[in-house]
């Protein structure tokens, strides 16, 4: 009994939701079909004055389009041609989720009471009132959002990326968490099926505001021939439509749209300058400064130049100077330099670099050198060309690290057989050119700065007493009566420390040099592509060495090397709403998967500083100190990621290798609330990553691998947000882990 009343409970609630009617259909030309909420197939024909419900989906088929305008604010979508999705409404929120095909939106700002978004099983695109298209590939699993006029914010559920797309220009998603901006070539924007988009709804519709639930039942009950025939009378008055393009892409993200009939209303100018600002507070090197940056974006066609103009001040009201006093200090004002997207036959990005992998990832996954901005900025180059069935990529970490010796770089090839047989191989190269040219160094002495007593005077570099003031000339000196170590003069209190010794020299640089290198070779391999489902195999096999360093009493190495083989790998997309990957790991003598990943800066070199001395230590030497980390194991990798219900997404992996003593494991995780839902949250997002250790999960006793943050964003007022962003990881002092944090408070406009 009480199943009936609740089933009954059900059915009236459905019933309710399904009877708000939330818009209605302008225009249809060729097939277009709605399937009401509940109901299992697109049974309703369309015809213009159509009521759109909370919960319906729509399909436009072959050379088709539909028009639908909202009734609140006089919003307007138009449906190209093999388009499916489905109208979804909360208290907050208007949600049109496209499973398949191609939209074009026209938001009104004025009026709107809800957030409006539009929804793939790759992307959300948040809109506060603008005129863009949207395009979803479930195939490939990649989406195409242009912007026509204003601007908005594209998300990429996998990998967590958000960037703002304004006029005259695009992003590009894909289910592997890529986000690309670019500037919108002619013809990126799609063919507008029936000219230009109505400001306000026609008036032979206006006198229908509203439909009663049997007015409702009535349209949607209609004899099918009497709206075959409809449609038919339609046709033969209505205008011919141009044709519209089929969708075709493929996995690399190309973008081959049409070009326009010379016909075509001119599209609207380019807008070749987005400025952003920021508002707010940042602590650098342990200090709080008021922060002030101007972060502007030029776009001129295929280039794109982003800057970040930042000012820092402290409570004197004085002028952080470190920023602005060197010339290599205005190449930082240049946040990235871009030219196209890895679609194109050449393509560049310069400065800040985000989330490189290099193919699977084996050896070099998800790496980024923005782990410690902005109190470390670095420039990097992510760049490559393809031609024919050929393909390279090139990658350097830091051109910076150059003065000291090296970088991390990475190379890649590529070569796919054929069309008709779609295997591709790569091969990878990356290394390390010395570990440790990334220490900081700011005086350029050549005696990093964590070494360095002084580390703004390159003449000097050791303090024994701590007095402040330095050791003569870096080394001692005696006089008559006792020790005088700072060369002051004053020698009554260190007399009475007599013993006292002198440090040694510190570190150097110069003439220091570690290495770490690796090689893979891949086979890949697309087995089946559809809608529903789409699934690669591939295979790996990766090398890393560790050469042989003599050194001298702060740091040596003996060679180390080992292998990693992924004996199936396996990449799957269902629905395009859940990605999942397996990898079976085989891993002998001193090898981690991922050694070059999102945190390596963090852990590259480390010092420990004990009553002995200082002891230098590199990430391979941290990671393989025990001595079961060389032995073979065997194990398991798996990925997953999906969107739930709109209201959360999230992304995370784990990796378990075992032999027979010893267990090694790795996890991370990201996870976003759609802050959409939720009245005056902007933003909300946290993650965790920790690698290579026995247990990722005991959270209470972190390592030097883990790294984890928060942010969170609070809408002050339209188009004005206040950002909290967190970030904390760990450094080994010898006497134990240190915990880093980094913290930024960010008011952020819109303009």
């Amino acid at each position: 009994m009480i199943k009936k009343y609740l089933f009954l409970i059900f059915m009236l609630t459905l019933s309710i939701v399904s009877a708000e009617t939330i818009g209605r259909v302008m225009k249809s030309n060729g097939t277009v079909l709605i399937k009401p909420m509940g109901s299992g197939t697109y049974s309703v024909s369309v015809k213009p004055g159509q009521a759109v419900s909370n919960g319906d989906a729509i399909r436009v088929g072959e050379s088709s389009f539909a028009v639908v305008i909202f009734l609140d604010d006089k919003s307007v979508v138009k449906i190209r041609e093999n388009t499916d999705f489905q109208f979804v409404e909360t208290a907050n929120t208007r949600s049109l989720v496209i499973d398949q095909g191609t939209t074009l939106h026209n938001v009104n700002r004025e009026g709107r009471t809800k957030a409006y978004r539009v929804e793939t099983p790759v992307s959300v695109a948040s809109v506060k009132g603008t005129e863009f298209s949207a395009f979803h590939d479930a195939v490939a699993g990649i989406d195409k959002f242009v912007g026509k006029s204003g601007n908005f914010d594209v998300f990429n559920t996998i990998s967590g990326q958000t960037v703002n797309v304004g006029a005259g220009q695009k992003a590009v998603s894909n289910a592997l968490g890529q986000l690309i901006p670019a500037p919108a070539q002619p013809g990126d924007y799609p063919e507008d099926p029936e000219g230009e988009m109505p400001d306000q709804e026609p008036e032979q519709n206006q006198e229908r505001e509203q439909d009663s639930p049997n007015e409702r039942e009535n349209n949607r009950g209609e004899p099918q021939n009497q709206q075959l025939n409809d449609q038919q009378q339609r046709r033969q008055t209505q205008e011919k439509q141009p044709e519209v393009q089929k969708v075709s892409d493929s996995a690399n993200i190309q973008d081959n749209t049409k070009q326009p009939p010379k016909s075509s209303p001119a599209p609207k100018p380019k807008k070749p300058f987005n400025l952003g600002l920021g508002v707010g507070s940042a602590t650098i090197d342990g200090n709080i400064y008021n922060q002030v940056a101007l972060r502007p974006e030029l776009s001129f066609g295929k280039l794109g130049i982003g800057l970040d103009l930042v000012l820092y001040i402290d409570n004197d009201g004085n002028v952080r100077k470190d920023e602005w006093d060197e010339p290599s200090d205005f190449i930082d004002k240049l946040l990235y330099v871009r030219w196209g997207q890895k679609s194109d036959p050449f393509w560049l990005r310069w400065g800040s670099l985000e989330n490189v992998t290099l193919g699977y990832g084996g050896l070099l996954g998800g790496y980024s050198n923005m782990m410690e901005f902005p109190s470390v900025r670095k420039v990097g180059v992510n760049t490559g060309f393809g031609f024919g069935n050929f393909g390279t990529e090139i990658f350097l970490s830091n051109m910076k690290d150059f003065s000291r010796g090296g970088t991390l770089l990475g190379l890649r090839g590529t070569y796919k057989l054929s069309e008709a047989i779609p295997v591709k191989f790569g091969l990878n190269f990356v290394t390390d050119m010395n570990q440790f040219s990334g220490l900081k160094d700011t005086d350029d002495d050549t005696y990093p700065d964590m070494f360095d007593d002084f580390p703004t005077d390159k003449t000097l570099w050791n303090d024994t007493d701590g007095d402040g003031i330095p050791d003569i000339n870096g080394g001692s000196k005696k006089p008559a009566q006792g020790w005088d170590i700072d060369g002051d003069g004053d020698n009554i209190l260190d007399n009475e420390d007599d013993d006292l010794k002198l440090k040694p020299t510190p570190f150097s640089l110069k003439g220091n040099k570690a290495t770490a290198h690796g090689f893979a070779f891949d086979i890949g391999y697309p087995v089946l592509k559809s809608k529903a489902f789409s699934l690669e195999a591939y295979m790996e096999y990766n090398k890393l060495m560790f050469p042989k360093v003599s050194g001298d009493v702060f740091y040596n190495r003996k060679a180390m090397d080992g292998t990693g083989i992924t004996v199936p790998g396996l990449r799957a997309s269902l629905f395009s709403f859940l990605n999942m990957s397996f990898e079976y790991r085989i891993k002998k003598g001193y090898f981690v998967p991922q050694f070059f990943d999102g945190s390596y800066d963090l852990s590259r070199v480390v010092a420990e500083f004990t009553d002995s001395g200082t002891l230098i230590r590199t990430k391979d030497q941290v990671i393989f100190a025990d001595s079961t980390a060389s032995i073979d194991t065997k194990g398991m990798f798996g990925s997953a990621s999906a969107n739930l219900f709109n209201l959360i997404s999230f992304n995370a992996s784990y990796a378990n290798m075992k032999a027979d003593t010893v267990e090694f494991n790795s996890f991370s995780a990201l996870i976003n609330l759609n802050a959409e839902n939720i009245p005056k949250l902007s933003v909300a997002q946290a993650y965790y990553q920790r690698n290579n250790d026995k247990n990722p999960f005991d959270f209470n006793n972190p390592s030097i691998n883990t790294v984890f943050g928060y942010k969170l964003g609070y809408e002050v007022s339209q188009g004005v947000s206040l950002i909290w962003d967190f970030r904390q990881f760990y450094r080994d002092t010898g006497t134990g882990l240190k915990p880093v944090k980094q913290t930024t408070i960010e008011t952020a406009f819109d303009f």
